[in-house]
């Protein structure tokens, strides 16, 4: 069946251009998946452990006596504070080169709220539902001389969803990402609202874990990263095939090529340039990806890993 000669223009690319984007990110999206049901196991164990750890150090008995001093006192009956922020120590003794021992603090910084990288790449999902661009920050590749009015609308739009930028006039009813985790998970502890204050002392063992708890979010703004640069590799030679196509059947014959699903319906209404340099036969096989593992078979694979992890 010959397909009906429909000439292209720019929202009619970008409708193509869309279908394509949406397919390559069906392809690979599975990791970042992984990476953030790897991590809220981690966090629910994380829970489970650092509260372990700080009533160690600081028993509830101290913080209720406390508690009442300070009904009783007001601030000269001590100090309390509720949070999700910690600081672990693990010393270690450790020999110099010239033999003599010294005590190695390793440090490390726990905590259960949302930086901007991370909360960007796990509701990246719900932001792209809403059309809004969690990815402004990776197209810019650390250039900020890119940075442009759409960068910064972007930027704006997105800030809002998560609740990084706030205004007496929003919604009080909804409640955003950042408020939400804020409130998740908090303990009361002894001292000010200065974390670094607080320094709780933790064996190898505990410090191991809470290391690889840190990872475990590293991965997710990681594979949000490896995400964006696969996508937008494939997206670049897209869009200079799209560009050079005057008609849809040669998006379509490069669609099916692909494998992406294509067809006139998809088109706008509203409604053109030189014949394509890049044929479909070319630009297909520099489209053409290795064989992966499944959905299923990466999901089994890391729950595997995360029991090993907890065990």
């Amino acid at each position: 069946m010959t397909t009906k000669k429909i000439t292209l223009n720019s929202d009619k690319r970008k409708v193509i251009a869309d279908q394509f984007q949406s397919f390559y990110e069906d392809k690979v999206k599975d990791k970042l998946v992984q990476a953030k049901e790897q991590y809220d196991l981690m966090r629910e164990k994380a829970k489970e452990m650092i509260e372990k750890v700080v009533r160690f150090h600081q028993p509830q008995y101290d913080v209720d006596t406390i508690r009442s001093m300070v009904k009783k006192y007001n601030s000269a009956g001590g100090e309390l504070y509720n949070d999700n922020c910690f600081y672990l120590q693990n010393p270690t003794t450790k020999v110099d080169d010239e033999g003599r021992e010294y005590i190695d603090n390793q440090e490390i910084h726990v905590r259960f709220n949302m930086g901007r990288n991370f909360a960007r790449a796990y509701y990246r999902d719900e932001m792209k539902a809403k059309g809004l661009n969690p990815d402004f920050q990776l197209s810019i590749q650390d250039d900020y001389s890119k940075r442009n009015p759409k960068y910064y609308n972007d930027e704006s739009a997105v800030n809002k969803f998560l609740g990084f930028s706030t205004s007496s006039n929003d919604d009080k009813s909804i409640i955003t990402p950042v408020a939400k985790w804020e409130e998740d998970f908090k303990l009361w502890v002894i001292g000010t609202s200065y974390c670094h204050s607080r320094q709780f002392k933790v064996d190898d063992k505990a410090m191991e874990f809470f290391k690889m708890y840190n990872q475990s979010a590293d991965n997710v703004i990681k594979e949000h990263q490896e995400m964006y640069s696969y996508v937008e590799g494939k997206m670049q030679k897209v869009r200079l095939g799209l560009k050079s196509y005057r008609h849809f059947d040669q998006a379509k014959a490069l669609a099916d090529k692909v494998g992406v699903v294509l067809n006139e319906t998809m088109l706008n209404e509203s409604s053109s340039l030189a014949l394509s340099i890049y044929s479909p036969d070319n630009l297909a096989s520099l489209l053409e990806d290795k064989e992966v593992l499944t959905r299923d078979q990466k999901i089994a694979i890391a729950r595997q890993q995360m029991q090993q992890t907890i065990n």
